[in-house]
C-alpha cells in the first residue's frame, strides 16, 4: 500500500483527533474508535495502522530517534509479562467508568495519548503497541475473527527475518522454513509488505 496516502490518512486524523479534544467533543472520537472495532471482525486493526493517533505520533517518534541514532531502553522484565496487558486494560476501563458515574470529564483519553507518546520516547514501539496500549488489546479480540489480514506468502518467504525485526508490534512469528504473522496482534501498518524483499506480504 501507498505510504504517501498511509501518512495523509494519519495526519488527517491526527489533526481531527486534536480538534475534537479543543472542542470538547472527544466523544466523537471514542464513536469512530468503536466503528474501528466492529470492522475489525472483517478488516482486522486498520483502526490501529491507519486511524490512532498514538501510532501516527509514535511512528514519528521511532522515525525521529532511528534518524538521531538515539537507542531505546531495555524494557524491564516486569512489562513483558502477560498480566500487565490486562492490567493496563483494567487500569484503562476503571478511569472511563470513574468518569462516568463520577459526572466528571477526566482526560483519559488525552492522558493515554501522552503515556503512549512518553513510552515512544523511552522503550521499543512494541511496548505500547502490545503490551500498554487498551485500545490495541480491545481490538485483538474482535481481530481474531477477520476475514481480511496481513498475510505471509509461504511459498515466496525466504524467512530472511526482516518482517519479524522491523514490525512494530511483535506480530511476526518465526517459523523453521518462513515467517508467520499473528492477525490479532497486526497493526495492518504495512511496514513489513514495503520492506520485504520477495514481496511475500500482501493484505487480503
Amino acid at each position: 500500500m501507498n505510504k504517501a496516502l498511509q501518512m495523509i490518512v494519519q495526519l488527517i486524523f491526527l489533526i481531527l483527533f486534536f480538534a475534537l479534544i479543543s472542542m470538547g467533543k472527544i466523544q466523537l472520537w471514542m464513536g469512530l474508535f468503536v466503528m474501528g472495532i466492529i470492522t475489525a471482525a472483517w478488516f482486522s486493526r486498520i483502526y490501529c495502522g491507519w486511524i490512532c493517533p498514538i501510532n501516527t505520533a509514535i511512528r514519528f517518534i521511532t522515525r525521529l530517534k532511528k534518524k538521531l541514532h538515539i537507542e531505546s531502553f531495555k524494557v524491564p522484565l516486569l512489562l513483558t509479562k502477560p498480566s500487565i496487558r490486562f492490567i493496563a486494560l483494567a487500569a484503562f476501563f476503571a478511569a472511563f467508568l470513574v468518569s462516568v458515574l463520577s459526572g466528571v470529564k477526566l482526560p483519559v483519553l488525552p492522558v493515554v495519548f501522552m503515556l503512549g507518546v512518553i513510552t515512544a520516547l523511552f522503550y521499543p514501539p512494541d511496548l505500547w503497541h502490545h503490551t500498554l496500549c487498551p485500545f490495541g488489546t480491545i481490538l485483538s479480540l474482535p481481530a481474531r475473527l477477520s476475514r481480511h489480514s496481513v498475510q505471509i506468502n509461504p511459498a515466496k518467504c525466504v524467512n530472511c527475518g526482516i518482517c519479524y525485526q522491523i514490525c512494530p508490534a511483535k506480530s511476526v512469528k518465526r517459523l523453521d522454513d518462513s515467517c508467520q504473522i499473528i492477525k490479532n496482534e497486526c497493526l495492518v501498518c504495512m511496514k513489513c509488505s514495503r520492506e520485504c524483499p520477495k514481496n511475500a506480504i500482501t493484505y487480503q
